[in-house]
């Protein structure tokens, strides 16, 4: 991608700018009244946000994360599509999908009415992703960064028959200390317990960490919060389009093991992901779209 030109057709002066990031892939800088945020173009991803006169990221980044073609950057919020977790047909496909590798087109970028900046990425089948999912489809994501960060995720249908998805925001929130903070709003609900054989059980009271977490929730409310003792503050996640939520967190041996985190890092991040995945499967038929929407809001007393 060329930046001058990303720049002479999307580019917003004084708020939105293209830029060449980590490992020369491209990426865009929101820097408004606003907000600050960062995108890369490549996997389609928020990296960064933090509103203005809040002195934390809404978000975990690792120091070590992949900047390169073909690889996942560790942190932000990395988009699953089309199916969430190991490949649903056993073929051998890579886990989460094959969009959170490859780069997005820009598709559009403008001031909203409200004084938000939008922007939307966008991906469409290609002969290489025919190979590895056979259908034909559109995909955007539309990503509006103000007082909050909105993100939507559009699939459309482009192509003659039904196809199936699974699908998440895998975003990574920052936390100042994993032992401080806490997911509410999951009380009471069953979960598919990957750690344990994914054996299904009942969520008794708050969610908290003190182990490794990889959690399914079932028939979520769209309102979550993260408790966050540490870092003083509250993060609200609304969504819609979804049934089921996702808790992870790989702590400390996990975390050892992944080149792409620091030793410590499970200590500093928290996984709480808007999802359609286990039996929350959708459907899209033929010149049909469905829609993925999660809010993020930090939130003081």
């Amino acid at each position: 991608m060329n930046i001058e030109h990303l720049n002479a057709k999307y580019g917003i002066s004084g708020q939105l700018k293209f830029i060449e990031g980590k490992g020369r892939l491209p990426m865009i800088r929101v820097s408004s009244s606003k907000a600050s945020a960062l995108i890369s173009i490549h996997a389609g991803q928020v990296l960064s946000f933090q509103p203005a006169g809040e002195p934390d990221d809404l978000m975990f980044l690792s120091e070590k994360a992949y900047y390169q073609v073909g690889k996942a950057i560790k942190g932000g919020a990395p988009i699953c599509w089309p199916w969430f977790g190991s490949d649903p047909e056993e073929l051998g496909r890579p886990g989460h999908g094959f969009v959170r590798n490859r780069l997005w087109n820009v598709v559009k970028t403008e001031i909203t009415t409200n004084g938000d900046l939008s922007i939307t990425l966008g991906l469409v089948d290609t002969p290489e992703t025919q190979v590895i999912w056979p259908h034909a489809f559109s995909l955007t994501q539309e990503i509006t960064i103000g007082d909050t960060l909105n993100l939507e995720l559009v699939t459309r249908n482009t192509g003659t028959e039904s196809f199936f998805i699974t699908q998440a925001f895998h975003t990574y929130f920052r936390v100042g200390n994993i032992h401080q903070a806490v997911v509410l709003g999951l009380e009471g609900h069953e979960y598919i317990d990957k750690v344990d054989s994914s054996r299904q059980k009942k969520q008794v009271g708050a969610v908290a960490i003190n182990t490794e977490v990889d959690r399914i929730y079932l028939d979520v409310l769209n309102k979550l919060v993260i408790e966050d003792i540490a870092l003083k503050r509250r993060i609200q996640i609304t969504s819609s389009g979804n049934k089921t939520a996702v808790v992870w967190n790989p702590w400390k041996e996990i975390a050892v093991e992944m080149a792409d985190l620091q030793d410590m890092d499970y200590q500093h991040l928290l996984c709480v992901e808007t999802t359609n995945a286990a039996t929350d499967v959708i459907t899209v038929t033929p010149n049909n779209e469905c829609r993925l929407v999660a809010n993020y809001r930090i939130i003081r007393d």
